[in-house]
C-alpha cells in the first residue's frame, strides 16, 4: 500500500476548502482516508492552513509520498523543513497597508496625509 499525504476537496459547490489527509494512494480522491492532518482554505484572504506537523511528520518518516500541493503547504507550515533538515524558510508577511496607504497618499500630492501615513508606518515597527 502506497501512503499519500493529500488534499481532499471539502465545502460547497464552488467554494472549496481541503482537508489534508494520509490516504491509499489507489483509493479516489474523496475516497476512504487513513487520518486527517489538516484543512487549508485558499478562498480566505489570507489562504487559512491548519496542519498537524506532528502528524504529517510522522507519515513522512514512514514512507508517505506528499503531491506537490501538499508539499508546499508542508513548507508554509514548517513541517517539510523539519522533515528535511533544511532551515525553515522565512514566513510571508503580506504588505503592511500603511506602506500601501503611503504610495497613493504619494501619488495624489497631498502632503499632509503622506507625513501622516510616515508617522503611522513609524509607530508601527516601533511596536
Amino acid at each position: 500500500m502506497a501512503v499519500k499525504l493529500r488534499l481532499m476537496r471539502m465545502g460547497k459547490k464552488k467554494q472549496p476548502t481541503y482537508r489534508v489527509v494520509a490516504a491509499d494512494s489507489r483509493k479516489a480522491r474523496n475516497g476512504r482516508i487513513i487520518e486527517a492532518l489538516g484543512f487549508y482554505n485558499p478562498r480566505m484572504e489570507p489562504s487559512v492552513i491548519e496542519i498537524d506537523n506532528e502528524k504529517a511528520l510522522h507519515w513522512l518518516r514512514n514512507g508517505a509520498q506528499p503531491t506537490e500541493r501538499v508539499q508546499k503547504l508542508l513548507t508554509i507550515s514548517g513541517a517539510w523543513s523539519e522533515f528535511t533538515g533544511e532551515p525553515a524558510p522565512a514566513p510571508y508577511v503580506a504588505a503592511a497597508p500603511a506602506a500601501a496607504a503611503a504610495v497613493v497618499a504619494d501619488d495624489s500630492g497631498d502632503e499632509e496625509a503622506a507625513e501622516a501615513v510616515a508617522v503611522a508606518a513609524d509607530s508601527s515597527e516601533e511596536e
